[in-house]
């Protein structure tokens, strides 16, 4: 399902993105770019993010992005 309209960001990039060590709605927002437009998708992408980690042992700290070194609030 898309979750960011604006940027075309599927459940799926989400779920892919923790499982890379995204923990938070900044590492999103890094990565993927999601809830930097509109915004109207960030409660969602969030608790994507959150059952994606639920189901996880544990997220990865100090992770490094695609993008490029980690800016957000994980590390």
């Amino acid at each position: 399902m898309i979750v960011c309209v604006c940027r075309r960001i599927s459940d799926h990039q989400i779920r892919q993105a923790a499982a890379e060590g995204a923990v938070s709605l900044e590492c999103l927002q890094f990565d993927l770019g999601v809830a930097t437009q509109c915004g109207r998708c960030a409660d969602c992408a969030c608790k994507i993010l959150d059952e994606a980690h639920a189901g996880a042992t544990a997220a990865p700290h100090g992770h490094a992005h695609a993008n490029g070194p980690c800016a957000c609030a994980c590390g």
